[in-house]
């Protein structure tokens, strides 16, 4: 099946690990050229050395959290791209099980500001780009909470709620030369939630269990049909499909990776 994404320029956020990893990963098999944004310097480079064999690769090291990082991570990644941006993957993320009442304004405030400001703020810039060649595909990474909430995390859930809000409103005034999708992973095992402060950590400080069986009783609660935790590859070969050819009749829709968690019929 040829995607026609060879020699796409794809800018992904939040691309030194997990999903955004993936994803560069398998835009390189593609034989796409990669611009890749993301705070920890260290594994950005480790995701560099992944794909150099493959495709062309930047990186910039930027606070996504902020206008002034966005705009830094632009002004770096269009400068080496020759201006030139077809892609845009949304993915830096955060966020940690805390209840609404363990909940400031300040985490809120971050939460959002990381979740959902950094898409608003990335789609502005990369829309100045899109319009002008006439063409271009942004994929949104939310989540399975952002449409069957749970009780915790209710900051992270809000802020993806509004990510697939922004997404459909974009892909009714970009169409039809811009396409705006977005992808609602269920849990996939990745370092969000392996790594100190993540989900799992956090999880289990909330259910008063050791975090790896913290999560065991979580996916137990969410009676997921497949009974698994999920893989960044397997949401990375969505975004994929959705930013290629073979997607070119598809817009302002929510695809699903979530291992079944979803069980409303809309």
């Amino acid at each position: 099946m040829d995607t026609e994404l060879a020699g796409r320029v794809v800018l992904i956020t939040g691309a030194a690990t997990g999903i955004g990893r993936a994803t560069a990963q398998a835009f390189a098999s593609e034989g796409a050229e990669l611009a890749l944004a993301d705070l920890d310097g260290d594994e950005l480079e480790r995701t560099a050395q992944l794909v150099r064999q493959r495709a062309t690769v930047h990186t910039v090291v930027a606070d996504l959290s902020s206008a002034a990082g966005v705009d830094e991570a632009f002004d770096s990644l269009l400068a080496v791209t020759g201006g030139r941006l077809d892609i845009l993957f949304n993915n830096v993320g955060t966020g940690a099980v805390r209840s609404f009442d363990d909940l400031s304004d300040e985490d809120w405030i971050a939460t959002l500001n990381v979740n959902f400001m950094s898409q608003v703020r990335a789609i502005r810039r990369a829309l100045a780009v899109m319009r002008a060649q006439g063409s271009g595909v942004i994929t949104n990474n939310a989540s399975d909470l952002a449409r069957q909430p749970e009780a915790v995390p209710i900051d992270y859930g809000v802020s993806k709620a509004a990510v697939l809000s922004l997404t459909k409103a974009l892909a009714r005034s970009e169409g039809p030369a811009i396409r705006i999708n977005a992808v609602a992973p269920g849990p996939i095992w990745t370092e969000f939630w392996t790594k100190p402060g993540g989900f799992a950590e956090t999880m289990g400080r909330f259910y008063d269990l050791p975090p790896k069986e913290a999560v065991e009783h979580e996916m137990r609660k969410r009676e997921l049909p497949l009974a698994r935790l999920g893989t960044p590859e397997e949401v990375a070969d969505v975004v994929v499909f959705l930013s290629s050819a073979r997607a070119a009749f598809v817009t302002g829709s929510v695809w699903g990776v979530d291992g079944g968690s979803i069980r409303n019929i809309l």
